[in-house]
């Protein structure tokens, strides 16, 4: 009986949309189309289609006077040229899910303000979140690890960041050349939403992660002292150091904060698990969260990492403004480090902070500056970044990119050279040891390059040891989660905006008993967190076999099979689509966490104002 009637509603449900079909491609027919490209602009999208949606959609685009153009299987989706006049009909059209415009979703970016120079620092590329792309300058590995931060110095004294793991809390990394070596990449969970697809889980759909882990610790040949590095080899800054992978975030970079704190409290709880030795985390994150660093739930959580030894990188964030550091850059414990475009030159005469890149205030500014604009680094095939901007390619394994994240990377990379040459400093001494040899910059506010360029060479030849000292009050973790998020919140297709004391399970969060739990490591209890199972199974980490991209892993395939049945987020059911389809449009990690700018370019927030 129950088989018959689910039948029956499927057919009924099928009808209903045929003729809705119908009924919009008429109302398309008779609506007046723009009569060329001149009349009505060609917005490049991403079109998701529902769940059983056939080719009628791509059909229904060409019929708007538009152009399919690339398949996104991923997604269930395509991109394509639509006329800006037909957006809408687009969007109303049945099958169709969302429609969003190519890369310009952004979270910290304000609205309004933006300017349409796509070529915002003028050296002839064009931006992509946290990246550019396509730019002349020479900012390959080469001239950044010998010309600007002193790293072969660093690696000729025998530290290459050998025995330490980095952390790298991003978008997943593929096992692309350079990552590629036995037990240079360990995978850590998978929380992003792409967790529950065997085909998706752990690597980098996004195309940021990749070019990340190749920055901070690209090996080609596996040298544990590549003392003599040539033009055409590719090496990270610590070429001897492990890459940690925690995906959070999908190909869309959709995240939550509380998908991050959760992926914090798992690398301090399992930090030394098996030998692995993390001591840094690479954190390319940042909300526009109003709250103090002082009740902070996010703050919190990074803190307990220092607290034990880890040494907290986090982009400044490339709003180009002079307002306070985003979250949880704005706290004093971690390093904030903000881009710097050394003109490709070896001297620092040439050397300026980019107007992109975010200052702070008087009370808290970015701590140190490192290169951050046209860096070569790991590209990644197939991802959304290299599909979408082709011209970032510099060959066939290469690819470009600007941002505050580059240049966290870079510090990450530093530190944890520092820390294989100086193993018992404790991550206030390394931040201290980073700030007290950098070189400042005549001519640069001091708020927006701190302490100036880091010189990797330098501190690990410094011989008295730093400060370890904390003149900062801590974090109790105990406010709002929901203020973490800041302006911007996770918008499910069904318009169900993430908001509120919740998590993405929509469980309540509790941030007074969360700062106690991270406090004491138990965040986690196996594989649940918040009291939810994020994996479906317990952590099966005690087989680190070979610590090699097959030999860790977690083995859950699911998150505790938890289906998006389309009731709201406190009933922790999201809108009958799979974890690994879902497209959201309110959050990006593009925007949120690298850049606040948009993808295609054109919304950079313009020229940050000087100061007097």
């Amino acid at each position: 009986m129950n088989e018959t009637h689910s039948v029956k509603r499927e057919g009924t449900r099928r009808w209903y949309l045929a003729v809705l079909l119908v009924v919009a491609m008429i109302a398309a027919l008779v609506t007046p189309m723009p009569s060329s490209a001149d009349d009505s602009p060609l917005l490049q999208v991403i079109v998701e289609k529902t769940t059983g949606a056939d080719g009628s959609v791509e059909q229904f685009v060409e019929m708007l006077g538009g152009t399919v153009l690339t398949d996104l299987p991923i997604i269930n989706g395509f991109t394509a040229e639509v006329p800006q006049s037909a957006m809408a009909t687009l969007e109303a059209m049945p099958g169709v899910a969302a429609v969003t415009p190519d890369g310009t979703v952004q979270l910290m970016g304000k609205p309004g303000g933006e300017t349409n120079d796509p070529d915002p620092t003028g050296d002839g590329s064009v931006t992509f979140g946290d990246m550019k792309y396509a730019a002349t300058l020479d900012g390959s590995m080469y001239h950044v690890l010998n010309d600007a931060i002193g790293a072969s110095a660093a690696w000729s004294s025998g530290a290459t960041g050998q025995g330490v793991t980095v952390a790298l809390i991003d978008s997943g990394v593929v096992p692309v050349l350079g990552l590629s070596g036995a037990g240079k990449v360990i995978n850590g969970p998978d929380l992003s939403f792409e967790s529950q697809d065997p085909d998706l889980r752990y690597l980098d759909t996004f195309g940021h992660g990749t070019h990340m882990a190749g920055i901070i610790a690209g090996n080609d040949f596996g040298l544990t002292s590549p003392r003599n590095p040539s033009k055409t080899d590719f090496f990270g800054v610590a070429p001897g150091a492990r890459i940690l992978n925690i995906k959070v975030a999908d190909r869309e970079g959709s995240v939550d904060v509380s998908q991050v704190i959760a992926a914090v409290d798992w690398v301090v709880q399992h930090r030394n698990d098996n030998g692995m030795n993390v001591r840094v985390i690479n954190l390319s994150f940042g909300t526009d969260s109003s709250q103090s660093y002082l009740l902070d739930p996010l703050a919190h959580a990074v803190e307990q990492a220092v607290w034990n030894g880890i040494v907290v990188v986090v982009a400044a964030g490339n709003d180009g403004n002079v307002d306070p550091l985003r979250n949880p850059a704005l706290d004093p414990y971690v390093i904030a480090v903000g881009a710097l475009n050394t003109q490709g030159t070896a001297v620092t005469t040439d050397d300026n902070v980019p107007d992109f890149s975010n200052c702070g205030t008087k009370s808290r500014s970015v701590d140190v500056v490192a290169p951050g604009v046209s860096i070569v680094s790991l590209r990644n095939p197939g991802s959304h970044a290299d599909i979408d901007y082709p011209n970032a390619a510099v060959n066939d394994r290469l690819f470009r990119g600007t941002g505050t994240s580059q240049a966290a990377a870079v510090v990450s990379g530093a530190a944890a050279v520092i820390l294989s040459s100086k193993p018992n400093l404790n991550a206030y001494q390394v931040k201290n040891l980073l700030t007290s040899t950098a070189h400042y910059l005549t001519g640069e506010h001091p708020r927006c390059q701190g302490a100036g360029l880091i010189d990797v060479g330098a501190a690990v030849k410094e011989r008295k040891n730093p400060s370890g000292t904390t003149p900062y009050t801590w974090s109790n973790g105990k406010g709002s989660i929901d203020a973490s998020r800041g302006s911007f919140h996770l918008e499910g297709p069904d318009g169900v905006v993430l908001q509120g004391e919740i998590d993405i399970f929509g469980q309540l969060f509790d941030s007074t008993r969360h700062a106690s739990d991270a406090w004491y490591e138990r965040a986690w209890d196996g594989g649940t967190w918040n009291g939810s199972e994020w994996t479906g199974v317990s952590w099966s980490g005690v087989s680190w076999s070979g610590v090699s991209w097959s030999g860790v892993s977690w083995s859950g395939l699911s998150w505790s099979g938890l289906t998006w049945s389309g009731l709201s987020w406190s009933d922790m059911t999201w809108n009958g689509l799979s974890w690994s389809g879902l497209s959201w449009s309110g959050l990006s990690w593009s925007g949120l966490s690298w850049s606040a700018s948009a993808w295609s370019g054109v919304s950079w927030d313009g020229p940050r104002p000087r100061y007097n």
